[in-house]
């Protein structure tokens, strides 16, 4: 397949806008996420003074990917707390804003109990606030130190899975620095080969019915000056028949204690074709997504969204006259029912190998899981 189908960006920066920050302005703390959903139309920043304005931030995908949700979970309970409002029912408000993605209630739980633990402990407001900041401030850290370390493990990976460089990487849905406090998950060891000249063309999938992969990732790898070709969902087997694809990189929002994934979906699809076709299904997210009280696949809460999300197509920054319910172009005919989960299950025996930022789960058992848990709990209290 010829080289001509593949796009190279020109603006060889990193996406220069952070994904969220903490502000404190004089009127008060607020958290400042870039929007997603205005995403690549334009850079737009959205002001969150309340944790009411997350949880719609989040449901609505504005801050969105595993990583940075645990992230800004944190940091929600932490501007309650700054704020004088009712910590408890802003944090579970915040755990329950989307069930699939472990992460959230992770962050929201560290934060939380640094909250409580400075409360008993004879703290005032003002002190258990702070710590509740601090727990948020320390979890934006490990994150980005963990984004790093993975890209080293799964570069590594990909170079003794297949030697000699020149990789083909295809990938689904977004997993750069748009989900994480560092360079992403998935996207970050691809970015890792491109910096090392390994990464011969990065595949991104569209990712229906929300075009996280063409709205997000092409923005990503078009920044970073990466050789990226988009291709709608459904092409992705014709080219692991037409051997264009050398390994698939994704991210997870949850990873059960028998290593089943849940990601977006469509990830389940992909996972197939790559048995199929023997190419290395690679997943890669921080120890933080490894959820050791889930057993299996078939005990996860996947999300149900919308169906406008998908009888509708909403363009970003295009104001479209359509139904009241998504507000978008309609594709379907007025009353149809659609079948929209956010997410699919991989099972472990399809899934090549785990990255994690304290190493290479493969094969994927539960015992090698719970080991990588162990060892992060090892170093955290170390």
């Amino acid at each position: 397949m010829a080289d001509q189908y593949a796009h190279r960006g020109d603006d060889k920066r990193p996406t220069e806008i952070p994904a969220l920050r903490w502000e404190e302005p004089p009127e008060g703390p607020v958290l400042v996420l870039l929007d997603q959903t205005r995403l690549p139309a334009e850079e737009v920043e959205r002001v969150c003074t309340d944790a009411s304005a997350l949880v719609e931030a989040i449901r609505s995908l504005a801050v969105r990917g595993a990583p940075l949700l645990g992230i800004a979970g944190a940091y929600g309970v932490a501007l309650a707390a700054m704020r004088g409002f009712d910590v408890d029912e802003a944090a579970a408000a915040l755990a329950g804003a989307r069930p699939t993605a472990v992460n959230l209630a992770v962050g929201v739980r560290r934060a939380h109990s640094a909250h409580e633990a400075a409360l008993a402990k004879g703290g005032d407001v003002q002190q258990a606030a702070a710590a509740a900041l601090a727990a948020a401030r320390q979890l934006h850290r490990e994150d980005a130190e963990a984004s790093g370390r993975m890209a080293q493990h799964g570069l590594a990976l990909l170079d003794e899975l297949l030697p000699g460089g020149g990789h083909r990487v295809l990938t689904h849905c977004n997993t750069g620095s748009l989900v994480s406090g560092g360079e992403g998950t998935a996207f970050a060891v691809a970015l890792a080969a491109h910096r090392t000249g390994r990464l011969r063309r990065l595949w991104v999938d569209e990712t229906r019915p929300l075009l996280q992969g063409a709205r997000l990732t092409a923005y990503e790898a078009a920044r970073s000056g990466m050789a990226y070709t988009l291709l709608t969902d459904n092409a992705a087997g014709s080219l692991f028949a037409a051997g264009e694809v050398d390994a698939v990189l994704i991210g997870a929002d949850r990873i059960t204690a028998d290593g089943s994934v849940a990601n977006k979906v469509g990830s389940y699809p992909l996972a197939v074709l790559a048995r199929y076709h023997h190419v290395p299904f690679i997943v890669v997210a921080p120890v933080t997504t490894v959820d050791l009280d889930t057993a299996d696949g078939a005990s996860i809460e996947v999300e149900q969204r919308p169906g406008h999300e998908v009888t509708e197509v909403t363009a970003p920054q295009v104001a479209v006259a359509g139904t009241e319910a998504g507000g978008g172009i309609p594709v379907a005919p007025l009353g149809t029912q659609a079948y929209n989960p956010a997410f699919d299950v991989t099972p472990a025996e399809l899934v090549t190998a785990i990255v994690t930022e304290e190493g290479v789960v493969s094969p994927v058992t539960a015992e090698a899981l719970a080991e990588v848990c162990a060892r992060s709990r090892r170093v955290t209290t170390g």
